[in-house]
């Protein structure tokens, strides 16, 4: 069996400062997905940007609550970005499947197996699958806390070897990142606190943030899976990751 990655990037790495879909660094994710690819790792890509990419598309005239607005923008938005990302694997001559779930598809045992099995036929035929949340039928009390959750459970599903969290900051900081003496921290055991280091804020794109992403390293790095947090926007950062992780600032969660 292939060696396997789940690879998470979220809305704050995908999406412009005015909240517009990043075509150029989606592409250049692409690339590096398709450079592990070339590698002979098999990849899972869980991608946000489907709210970002409806919101664009279309204006509307009247009040929608925060349930509507998700369902409408994301059912316009998925299509889209689905679309934008065929069109770059297909530079690459890389099948995409889209498999978009929900939180009830982890918690019923046909469910879970019938959807790990569709991961494992299209990895077996040599398809990337690109996986979100079906935000047009989730509803609060049924929705992922957000990707990092979503990512965290489809690595421990195909069994990865690693998760990478692509966010929009380096890594976990040992204080305030924009105070002068803050540093990355460079290794997190599973059975680290961390708890002190973590700010109570989130993605301005997402429904994510800091604490998200280390609530599901520890969780992933404990089912003994690494886990490593990095800065999406910069570039070259998978290849950089895999070849000379030891020169690449990042953050990485390890089994205890």
């Amino acid at each position: 069996m292939k060696r396997r990655i789940v690879v998470k990037v979220g809305s704050n790495v995908l999406t412009t400062g005015k909240g517009k879909l990043d075509i150029t660094r989606m592409s250049a994710l692409v690339d590096q997905i398709a450079w592990l690819r070339e590698r002979d790792y098999d990849v899972v890509l869980v991608t946000s940007g489907a709210v970002a990419c409806g919101r664009g598309e279309l204006k509307v005239d009247h009040s929608l609550d925060s349930v509507e607005q998700r369902q409408l923008f994301s059912a316009m938005g998925q299509v889209k970005l689905t679309g934008l990302y065929y069109e770059l694997f297909r530079e690459y001559n890389i099948h995409i499947g889209q498999v978009l779930t929900t939180k009830e598809n982890f918690q019923s045992e046909r469910s879970y197996q019938n959807q790990r099995a569709c991961l494992e036929v299209m990895l077996e035929n040599g398809v990337l699958p690109i996986v979100n949340e079906n935000d047009t039928v989730s509803i609060e009390e049924l929705m992922f806390t957000d990707n990092d959750e979503l990512s965290g459970l489809m690595a421990r599903m195909i069994e990865a070897e690693a998760l990478i969290l692509l966010t929009g900051v380096d890594g976990l900081y040992n204080g305030n990142p924009s105070e002068a003496g803050s540093e990355v921290i460079r290794v997190v055991k599973a059975d680290d606190d961390v708890s002190q280091f973590i700010l109570p804020s989130k993605s301005s794109a997402g429904r994510g943030g800091m604490t998200s992403k280390a609530g599901t390293a520890l969780s992933v790095a404990r089912a003994g899976i690494r886990v490593i947090v990095a800065n999406g926007n910069r570039d070259g950062i998978i290849p950089d990751l895999i070849e000379d992780p030891s020169n690449t600032i990042h953050t990485e969660f390890i089994p205890s």
